[in-house]
């Protein structure tokens, strides 16, 4: 390929004509432009924080509570609006299916002097994304670490990591919460301090000296609820009554991960055939099939999130899936990185490349609701870099943009 210089006078003639252009545009153009900006609706954001003295792994809690973000849709860059001040470490957030209403998990393990942690009920205003808190009920066990609403918007889920339970919430119809309706004790054999799948010269021993409940979740359809618990190696299956609020085992109860590997997060398919299964100290992914009409799992394939080569400590974090169902992403903590794989036929995944996280310890990541942008929660780089996604690939880009948030946990977008 051939450049050529060009002379000092052809560059004056072009600046000079660039600049005349720019004088000339019609009037018409500029005040499309401005109007679109004015008009177009925006993208807003709530961040859950650690918040208090107690954060996670020992450390201090820098955040100050609940953020409200506006997001530029145009560059996908982050501005702060405002700050829902609460010091009980509000680490994971649920929207629910109304978008009226934001829920959060309290990681705490002293709510009103008692060995559980607390789940709080906000009203959000629609036109300012304003938060106003409703009520706060006892989440039933120590340390909640995962919420989740089920599809009818009637009941919130809870998962208590240092309690070992999972609970049910219902909601009012003022969106306010209830006593819990059923908790449930995670019992089996803990798992092995060593995973089974982890890779060469990992450390990642964590979280196998009890249960450890890590997250909840009904199905698409709300007719069975799935719950991991990374110190017993399992993922549980209950049947919901949506009448009562009350789990009810199915047969079989559970599926085994390998001992250690600790299941943490999951993810089901748009299509509701599979489940994809994060583990933190194996750092794998298991694909289920999914039987929607009794709830059972089929494992079929285990893939690494890491590099083939790599070696040492990881813990993984967070497992989502594209909007178009394409792709799926999860986050490696200490690797810091977030990796993607297509989806293929069967659901069976295949890696196709990694990008930086940019910032220590992504805790988790979210996508945006135009399917542009994907944000990581970089918890003890307290911020969040935002990358924008290659829509044919999947592929990752750094936008250059950092949010400074203190300890940030989640970040969910009210669409």
């Amino acid at each position: 390929m051939q450049y050529h210089r060009l002379s000092k006078s052809s560059r004056r003639e072009f600046l000079e004509g660039a600049v005349a252009l720019a004088l000339t545009e019609p009037a018409f153009m500029r005040a499309g432009k401005n109007q679109t900006s004015r008009t177009m609706p925006s993208v807003l954001a709530y961040v859950g924080t650690y918040s208090s003295p107690q954060g996670p792994e020992g450390t201090s809690g820098h955040g100050q509570g609940i953020y409200l973000l506006e997001m530029d849709r145009a560059t996908g860059a982050l501005r702060q609006r405002e700050v829902f001040p609460s010091d009980f470490n509000p680490s994971w957030l649920a929207l629910d299916p109304s978008r009226t209403h934001l829920y959060s998990a309290n990681e705490i393990s002293n709510y009103k002097g008692t060995n559980s942690g607390s789940v709080s009920a906000y009203l959000i205003d629609p036109a300012t994304g304003r938060l106003t808190l409703l009520n706060t009920a006892s989440s039933e066990g120590a340390s909640p670490a995962h919420i989740s609403v089920h599809p009818s918007g009637k009941y919130v889920f809870v998962a208590n990591y240092q309690g070992g339970t999972v609970a049910v919430l219902p909601v009012r119809s003022n969106g306010e919460l209830g006593v819990a309706t059923d908790v449930k004790q995670d019992s089996g054999a803990i798992g092995s301090t060593r995973a089974t799948s982890g890779p060469p010269g990992s450390f990642a021993i964590s979280g196998h000296d009890k249960p450890h409940a890590h997250m909840i979740q009904a199905d698409p359809a709300g007719k069975f609820v799935l719950a991991s618990d990374l110190g017993l190696d399992r993922i549980f299956i209950w049947k919901f009554d949506v009448r009562t609020g009350r789990l009810s085992q199915v047969n079989p109860a559970s599926v085994p991960l390998p001992p250690g590997d600790g299941p943490r997060h999951f993810a089901f398919h748009p299509s509701g055939r599979w489940l994809y299964s994060l583990q933190e100290e194996g750092s794998t992914l298991v694909t289920y099939d999914y039987d929607a009409a009794n709830g059972k799992l089929t494992a079929k394939q285990t893939i690494s999130t890491l590099p083939k080569n790599f070696k040492g400590t990881n813990f993984t974090s967070e497992v989502m899936i594209s909007a178009d169902a394409r792709f799926l992403y999860a986050a490696n903590r200490l690797h810091d990185s977030i990796a993607w794989f297509a989806i293929g036929e069967g659901g069976i995944l295949t890696f196709v490349g990694e990008e930086w996280t940019r910032g220590d310890y992504p805790r988790s990541f979210n996508i945006d609701p135009t399917g542009n942008y994907l944000y990581s929660c970089n918890q003890r780089a307290d911020g969040i870099a935002g990358y924008r996604i290659k829509r044919e690939t999947g592929a990752l880009s750094f936008v250059g943009q950092y949010t400074a948030v203190g300890t940030p946990a989640i970040i969910v977008f009210l669409a």
